[in-house]
Formats: structure tokens, sequence, C-alpha cells
């Protein structure tokens, strides 16, 4: 019988059965699975994939609905003839361009380890408590969880929200003040409305692109900035003549620098010299801090409403969850009404009002509490493996957040051992990829980008085996290029 080499994502967002029914399908097309094998049971691919038989069934009956397979009674599922399924379309000398179609919709590829710096570890969520609010809140009958929500976001959820960052990140803001997007970027195309097109933006390099790309295609002026070991060099930023700043303090990304208090006063000192002056705080992933207590928000200690802070609940729930906020300056809030007020919410009603009870309720709380005690653990035991590493000549990042960085000893780019890795199923970062174009000119040492946050332990040790082999392969620790 056929063997399925099937590797579901939990984390994908596409539905289990769906990743099952593309996978068999697309080796029925490529002629991987041949006309005429049987294809293991139901009740034998739930059990070796790890999910239930009725996903496993519905699978398959997608694939018997549209002639893939054939049910035969009592003996089990076989593969159609599938020969003439595009016989028409060959003939007309589409075939290229079927291909080129179907390429494009190519997932991912998959890696049996993945060192992604975005990868949450979920297996601890509590699952239950979230499936219990989500009945009762569609259980309630009521018809204004299918009616258009508020624009901003439901006020609920924005004034938890509120609350919660209050305590946990001393943001002092109220509900009218915050918006909800589905995602950073989104929040970020609105922002640039807010402000008005045209206005140059400074970012830290190495930064994260997406917010770099996403202001970028809305017409912003883009401003590269280098780091000093505070953050981000305010000579430049003079020099410049910069109307906003894009800031990471509590954690920048992906360097892991925490900005001091004085450097942070520097920022609210510039913002406050001329009107029109903002400071963008991402605050991505502040709940996740490994030395003392949680860095307080830059936002907390502004005095004039130069800040802009963004939040998300991407790190500390799901990204899947896409929901993220925005708290804009009272100044501002005359500008959003005129400007952005007419787009309806991205966040589903039912959704938000989930989370809202989510964090009323405590259990946000309490999962954080938990997560915590286990990134710190991840973290701690991660770093310990890489400062055994020969190839490993500096370690840092490491106060918070899920990933390190690791400074290579060795004369090979970080670029030869990420394709190589690649070759082995591993996926390994270059600190490179995170550079503003044209900015990685400026990045000398060869460093690697590690995220453990998904990962367990025998998956880290074998991943940096991985590249203890690469780098053991003739590489010579006498001729680095340092």
């Amino acid at each position: 019988m056929l063997e399925l080499m099937i590797h579901l994502n939990s984390d994908s967002g596409k539905p289990l059965y769906e990743q099952i029914y593309d996978y068999i399908r697309r080796n029925i097309v490529d002629g991987k699975i041949s006309c005429g094998e049987k294809l293991p049971s139901t009740r034998l691919l739930a059990a070796y994939l790890q999910v239930s038989r009725s996903t496993a069934k519905t699978a398959y009956e997608q694939l018997v609905s549209e002639g893939y397979i054939e049910a035969r009674r009592g003996s089990g599922y076989y593969v159609c003839d599938i020969s003439d399924l595009y016989f028409n379309r060959r003939q007309k000398g589409q075939t290229k361009q079927k291909a080129k179609i179907l390429d494009r919709k190519e997932p991912a590829l998959q890696y049996r380890i993945d060192f992604s710096p975005e990868e949450n570890e979920f297996l601890h969520f509590p699952y239950n408590a979230w499936r219990k609010i989500s009945k009762e809140i569609l259980s309630a009958n009521d018809p204004q969880l299918f009616r258009a929500g508020e624009a901003a976001g439901e006020w609920e959820l924005r004034r938890a929200v509120c609350d919660y960052l209050y305590h946990a990140r001393g943001v002092k803001c109220g509900p009218a003040q915050m918006v909800i997007g589905a995602g950073n970027e989104y929040l970020l195309i609105l922002l640039v409305q807010i402000l008005g097109r045209g206005i140059k933006v400074a970012m830290e390099n190495p930064t994260y692109l997406k917010a770099y790309q996403t202001l970028a295609n809305m017409g912003c002026k883009m401003v590269l900035a280098q780091m000093d070991k505070s953050g981000i060099c305010m000579e430049e930023i003079r020099a410049q003549e910069t109307d906003v700043i894009y800031a990471m303090p509590s954690h920048q990304f992906p360097m892991g620098t925490v900005m001091p208090m004085k450097r942070r006063l520097e920022l609210l000192r510039w913002a406050a010299e001329k009107p029109g002056r903002y400071i963008i705080e991402d605050d991505h992933d502040s709940e996740f801090r490994y030395r003392g207590k949680p860095i307080p928000s830059l936002q907390g200690n502004d005095v004039n409403g130069n800040v802009i802070y963004l939040g998300t609940f991407s790190k500390s729930i799901s990204p899947s969850i896409r929901v993220s906020y925005m708290i804009l300056p009272e100044p501002l809030l005359d500008s959003y009404d005129a400007n952005c007020a007419f787009y309806a919410s991205t966040v589903p009603k039912e959704q938000q009002r989930a989370l809202a009870a989510f964090l009323d309720q405590g259990y946000f709380e309490r999962y954080l509490n938990k997560m915590r005690r286990i990134y710190k653990a991840k973290h701690d035991l991660f770093y310990s493996l890489l400062k055994k590493e020969s190839w490993v000549r500096k370690v840092y990042g490491d106060h918070a957040g899920m990933h390190l960085l690791a400074e290579l000893k060795t004369s090979e780019s970080a670029a030869f051992i990420v394709e190589a890795a690649k070759a082995k199923g591993v996926r390994v970062y270059d600190l490179k990829e995170y550079a503003i174009p044209g900015g990685d000119r400026e990045m000398g040492i060869p460093t690697l980008l590690l995220g453990y946050g998904a990962l367990d332990e025998q998956e880290m040790k074998t991943g940096l085996a991985c590249i203890r082999e690469i780098l053991e392969k003739g590489v010579n620790y006498g001729n680095m290029v340092l």
C-alpha cells in the first residue's frame, strides 16, 4: 500500500483536510502517485498524521468528487486515470501556462527544522477556554453579532486592550484613541493616510522589512538610519530632517537591542522640537523579556502627544489571529475621522468579542505567564547550546523575544550556510535578509538569525549539528574573514 509522506502545518491557517487534499491531488497530477494505486484507509491515514478520521475522510471525499480517486466498496480508495484531464489544454499549447499557474499555487517549502523568528509554540494554548468563550458568543442569539461593527474596532475590545496595556506596558490611552486592524501592515496603510502621503520616515537598519515595504509602497520617503549599541543614531536623523521615526525601543527586531532611557528621551526631545514630528513605536514582542521586568513603553513617557503606538497579539497568542492595534495621539484623531473612519473593520466581530472576553476573564494573563516560563526555558537552553558551538564567535540579542543572533567564526558567508542548510531540510536565516535594500553593505561580520520559539530540544540540537557539519567540511578557521 502507498505511503503518503504528508507534512501538515497546523499554524498555516489552511485547514488540515485541505493540506491533505492538496498533497494527494498535486502528486496525482505530477504522476508521482500512479493510476490504480491504492491509498491508505482513512483510519490508517488519520492515525499516521495524528488527525481525526473525519479530517482524512473529508480530504478523500473532495478528491472523489473531483475525480482524482474512486472509492471501491469493501476495498478502499484507488487513484483514477486522469491522463485525459488536461488533454485539451495541452492541445491548445497551454501546457506552459498551466505549469506556471500551478507553480504560483505551490505552498512554501516545508523544512524538517525551521529556525523561524516568527513561529510560536501552540501546545499550551488554552483551547478549551477559547472554545468555551466562542461557543458562548455564538449561542447568545445576538443579531448585533452579524451586523457591521465599529470601524475602529469593537469598543469592548479596545477598552480591554487599553486596560491591559496600562498595567503591563505603562501605556496611557483611552478606547477612543485605539484602532483595531488585521495586522500591523494594514494599520500602517491607515497611518500614512492620517499623516499624509510623502512624509519622510526614518527606519533602523536592519529592520522589520514588512513595515519598510508597506511604508515605501504607500509613497513615504524612506531614510536608512544606522544603529549603535543604544539603537537608532540621532545624528543621522537630525541631518536628514525626518518627519517620522519608526523604532522598536523595547526590543529592536532583528538586532534585539533594548533602547536605554537616555536615547528614549533624545527621541522624545527630537519629536517635540517641531510640529508634525512623530515616533512610531512598534512594541511587537515586549511581553517576552527574560531579564528583569518588561521595559516600559516609550508612549508612557510621552507628554506632548508625539508617539504612535503599535502592538499585536501575533506573538503573545498567534499570528493567525490577525489582531493588531494602533494608539493615536489625540491631535491625530480628527485626521483619522476625516480620512479613515469610513473603512470597515478588518477583524471579524465575533473574533474581537472572543478576544475581549479572553482578556477580561484573565485567560490571557495566565497564558502569558505560562508562556514566559516556557520561552525562558527554551531561550536559556538554546543560548547554552549556541555558546558550546565552535563556529559561534558571539551570541547576542539574548534579553527578550524568540530569536538569537550568532556571529560566525568562519570564512564562509551566512548566505552560503543558509543555502547549504536548505538542501538538508533545515531553514536558517542570514541577518542580511533583514537589511533595508542597499543597506546590507554596512553589515560586515556574517551573522545568522536563529529563532527557537517553536522548536524542542532535539530539534535545536539537530539543527545546530547540521550547521556544524556544513562548516566542518573544509572550513579553515585560521583564515577567517572578520
